[in-house]
């Protein structure tokens, strides 16, 4: 069952899994993601080892407030595309990584969590690194998932993978189009080795277009990212115990936008999925769990 925290003018729809007794642990999901991507299945086996889970939608996506009177700023996108690969900021994102690591601290606040394992994927990833660097003290450990700190000059994107991710569907699409053409994004995106199957990713699909199919969001939280610009100054200032998690299969964000997050931050520990893309594909979820329990005990 969805519940709603009130975070300064936002409202954000969060759920939890587990004993409210337990260490929590954060989840943060990426780019257009809504919190579902973290499967509920998922989630219970982590509390099942004795943990709080908590997942949320971000702002402008899911259940979530909408900052539907912002735009995600003028200008040429490979202009931008430009300046965010040589690690500026991007000047005119209606708000930035930073305020929606304020957000994740919103939500802990709203539950009466001082201090929890923060755990986010992709753009979350992104986020938990502000996260740890800006309220160090309300973190317990750090994990970041097939992320980067978009440091200047790193390999960019598979042209095929960020292309799939980009393309977004009409505004006229009707409902078959654009749960089509997420099955497609995800298959051109995720695991090879290990695809969906095609009825299983139908029915997540069909559900997240049902459940909150925002497209302006999209376009704002991707201005957030490169209105953020290089993540370094960030990463030299998390204190937290912090795994860097990253697929063998990743070409939507390489395995060096990862290695260049432990190369900045004080003693993290890098751990690649063997067979993981730009997924969490559930083959692999007992050793993505084990990794992530082990962590948070250490």
């Amino acid at each position: 069952m969805s519940n709603f925290a009130p975070v300064g003018d936002l409202t954000f729809c969060y759920d939890e899994f587990g004993n409210p007794a337990d260490p929590a642990v954060l989840l943060i999901m990426g780019l257009g993601a809504q919190m579902v991507f973290w499967r509920p299945e998922f989630c219970e086996q982590i509390a099942a080892h004795g943990y709080r889970v908590i997942r949320f939608d971000n702002r402008d996506i899911g259940l979530s407030s909408k900052i539907d009177d912002a735009s995600p700023g003028s200008g040429l996108l490979p202009v931008k595309l430009l300046r965010y690969f040589i690690g500026q900021a991007v000047p005119g994102s209606p708000y930035t990584l930073v305020d929606m690591a304020d957000d994740a601290i919103g939500v802990l606040d709203h539950l009466g969590v001082d201090r929890a394992h923060i755990v986010g994927a992709s753009m979350g990833g992104m986020i938990a690194q502000v996260v740890g660097a800006n309220h160090a003290d309300r973190v317990l450990s750090d994990t970041i998932i097939m992320s980067s700190n978009n440091r200047a000059f790193l390999p960019p994107p598979g042209p095929k993978q960020l292309l799939a991710l980009l393309k977004r569907p009409p505004r006229s699409a009707d409902r078959d189009r654009i749960i089509a053409t997420s099955m497609a994004t995800g298959r051109i995106i995720g695991s090879q080795s290990l695809p969906a199957d095609p009825t299983v990713a139908r029915e997540h699909a069909a559900e997240y277009y049902d459940r909150n199919y925002y497209l302006p969001g999209f376009a704002r939280q991707f201005a957030a990212i490169m209105g953020t610009g290089s993540l370094v100054s960030f990463n030299r200032r998390i204190t937290a115990p912090t795994l860097v998690m990253h697929g063998s299969e990743d070409k939507l964000m390489r395995g060096s936008a990862s290695k260049a997050v432990v190369a900045t931050v004080p003693g993290a520990r890098y751990t690649e999925i063997k067979g993981m893309g730009h997924d969490l594909p559930r083959p692999l979820w007992d050793r993505i769990i084990r990794e992530l329990t082990t962590h948070f005990a250490g």
